[in-house]
């Protein structure tokens, strides 16, 4: 739980310090709560189950709250309004199924340059949020990753007019392969007032070798570099590489003091992974830029 604060800052801790504790000290996070069982929770971290079920609603509705799934149903229920079990899972279910069309109509967005993928996604890739792309090795990520750092250059309804940052945690950023995108593609290539549309002049480069420096990268010089250049799109390439390279998981035959020490050591690197997100998607909705 020492995650909570990142994901929910005004979260109010202050009703359930007699839970907190506990579940910090058996390592239990606030992705946890939301996707194992209560039960299994409490017996884990040696809590009742009543006061854990209110603790994960709580939390269950400060999301909700956040991402604005229950807004009018909160404040019939403070007028002292009845609403029924139906209704609310109805009105959440509404704005979880939101048409991407809806939703595009209210957030800027940076086209991937293909007609019925843009289709498919309400726009393209929207701003004030993470997007996360997987795919198996060769599905072409990378590629959709530097079309969109060229895209978002482009002039709305493609791009967003502004510059691009690419963080590469394994491999430098491709020029070659940005350059071909700029001379095959007819509106990567095209030019306003004298001046290309798109060049790879407005990317911002960095690499991250290690876990370190990704952190402090991410935490200090990307806020630096969002507010001063106004960046409109950050793509990391990829975010779990250098989580994936410090995990220490090649004993064949590790012993049970190992195994425990593993455990807690993947324990922390995904209460550090929701952190990031945390941190990202803040950035993301601080400084109205997409994050990839």
């Amino acid at each position: 739980m020492t995650d909570l604060l990142h994901v929910l800052p005004d979260f109010p801790v202050k009703h359930y310090t007699h839970l907190i504790p506990s579940l910090e000290k058996h390592l239990v996070t606030t992705s946890d709560l939301l996707t194992l069982d209560a039960l299994e929770i409490g017996k884990r971290a040696q809590l009742p189950l009543l006061d854990l079920r209110r603790l994960i609603n709580e939390v269950i509705s400060q999301l909700h709250g956040q991402l604005g799934f229950d807004s009018k149903i909160a404040g019939k229920e403070k007028a002292g309004q009845k609403v029924s079990k139906n209704l609310k899972n109805n009105t959440e279910q509404e704005a979880l199924y939101t048409p991407g069309r809806n939703l595009s109509s209210s957030l800027s967005t940076i086209s991937t340059l293909d007609p019925g993928l843009d289709a498919a996604l309400g726009g393209g890739i929207p701003t004030r949020y993470i997007t996360e792309i997987t795919g198996e090795s060769g599905a072409g990520k990378t590629q959709l990753l530097l079309i969109l750092l060229l895209s978002a250059q482009l002039a709305p309804p493609h791009g967003l007019s502004r510059p691009t940052i690419y963080i590469s945690t394994e491999h430098p950023l491709p020029t070659t392969r940005l350059r071909q995108l700029l001379s095959t593609n007819p509106l990567l290539s095209s030019h306003q007032n004298g001046h290309p549309t798109s060049s790879l002049s407005r990317i911002l480069s960095i690499q991250c070798p290690d876990l370190e420096s990704q952190d402090h990268i991410l935490t200090y010089q990307l806020p630096v570099a969002l507010s001063k250049q106004n960046i409109g799109l950050v793509v990391i390439d990829s975010i779990a590489a250098n989580y994936r390279a410090e995990a220490d998981l090649s004993a064949p035959t590790p012993s049970v003091a190992a195994t425990r020490a593993s455990a807690k050591s993947l324990a922390v690197r995904a209460t550090d992974l929701v952190r990031t997100g945390a941190l990202l998607r803040d950035l993301a909705r601080r400084h109205d830029c997409a994050i990839v």
